[in-house]
């Protein structure tokens, strides 16, 4: 029972959908066409009781709809109520309730209900149409066919904006989705890249600081500090331009930018590649964001580390990735921050592996591996 009372409170507080405005320069051309057509079948149809004042009942009705998404339920009501009163108007004169073809588009109005209405107008809307429904049959010759007739008209206009609706919705929940995975990976992209810069600035600084007498040092360690900063900006604004338009966000970086990875240090970084060119790009972004992270793992964390080994090799069947660093680990949860976590949710979209931890042969070690499905 609580679970029913649940549905029926969230039914009766769903929120309008977005997207609904007010009359349109389209809808003024259906309406005055529509009220042509009217005219011009009142005029030619001689089973019409009252050709007349059913023509002229028909155009008072038609402005209506021009606010039927905006305002769904009074115009539903409004629409309900005028047909309603014109059938019983018949049924009183002695005459067979009867319409003009062209008052089809008093459809649009229940459609309109379903497709842009709130859920109380939807639920209050429902039981006006079929209060309508079955006073309009009720007062007609063949009250089960009017029923059948009105059920399939009125209920299938309703069925087709409420499936609309959630076509639409559907489709607006899986872009924002897709958005937030974009913008996940962007904030990895971001924290890889920071602190790949960041890191080499850092120790470029301390080998400033150690011994600011050496001027030819000191010059080289500010030249790579200016090179490193000015790196960094750039990936940030590339980054931020392409929060602006997650859609268009595509990863470039790849083996090209792996191999810039290498530098004469300290500590120094050697990068050697041993895969074809014709990688699928997904895999060498992969690559190169994996071994970036490495690469600053090993910096930040690794003590007394004289060299870094990065080395990418291909084979049939997977991709592989490794990092060294000759240093003693700093601390037991070395890389178990959000950079490892990063490292193994980009390899886990691909059906590959990370695994990071000590070197028997000492140092620290980075392995990850990322399946080609078998390449020809």
């Amino acid at each position: 029972m609580r679970t029913v009372q649940r549905r029926i409170g969230a039914a009766w507080s769903r929120p309008r959908a977005a997207g609904a405005d007010g009359p349109r320069l389209r809808d003024g051309a259906l309406l005055t066409a529509v009220a042509a057509v009217s005219v011009l079948e009142g005029f030619v149809r001689p089973d019409l009781d009252w050709p007349l004042v059913t023509v002229v009942v028909t155009l008072a009705i038609l402005p209506v709809l021009l606010w039927r998404r905006t305002r769904p339920l009074p115009v539903v009501a409004a629409m309900t109520t005028a047909t309603s009163a014109f059938a019983l108007a018949h049924r009183l004169a002695g005459f067979e309730p009867n319409a003009l073809v062209t008052t089809f588009v008093f459809l649009t109005a229940p459609y309109a209900l379903f497709r842009w209405g709130s859920g109380r107008d939807r639920i209050v809307g429902a039981v006006i149409v079929a209060a309508g429904l079955l006073t309009s049959s009720f007062l007609g010759s063949d009250p089960i066919a009017d029923t059948a007739a009105g059920v399939a008209f009125m209920g299938g206009a309703c069925l087709l904006g409420a499936l609309r609706r959630e076509r639409v919705e559907s489709r607006a929940r899986r872009i924002d989705s897709v958005r937030a995975r974009e913008r996940e990976a962007l904030a990895r992209d971001l924290h890889d890249t920071v602190a790949h810069h960041v890191s080499a600035i850092v120790i470029r600084a301390q080998v400033a600081g150690a011994d600011p007498q050496d001027t030819a040092r000191v010059a080289e360690s500010l030249r790579v500090i200016e090179t490193e900063a000015q790196a960094v900006l750039a990936d940030m604004r590339s980054l931020v331009r392409t929060l602006r338009a997650p859609a268009d966000y595509a990863p470039t970086a790849g083996l090209d930018e792996l191999a810039r990875l290498a530098e004469p240090g300290p500590p120094r970084v050697a990068v050697r590649i041993d895969a074809p060119a014709d990688l699928p790009s997904v895999v060498t972004t992969t690559l190169f964001r994996i071994a970036q992270e490495g690469v600053t793992n090993a910096r930040r964390h690794s003590r007394g580390a004289t060299g870094i080994d990065v080395e990418v090799a291909v084979d049939d069947e997977e991709a592989r990735v490794e990092v060294r660093d000759n240093g003693a680990p700093g601390r037991a949860d070395q890389g178990g921050g959000h950079g490892l976590q990063g490292m193994s949710e980009r390899a886990a979209l691909l059906g590959g592996t990370v695994a990071a931890g000590p070197d028997p042969a000492g140092g620290w070690t980075l392995r990850a591996s990322l399946p080609l499905g078998g390449r020809a």
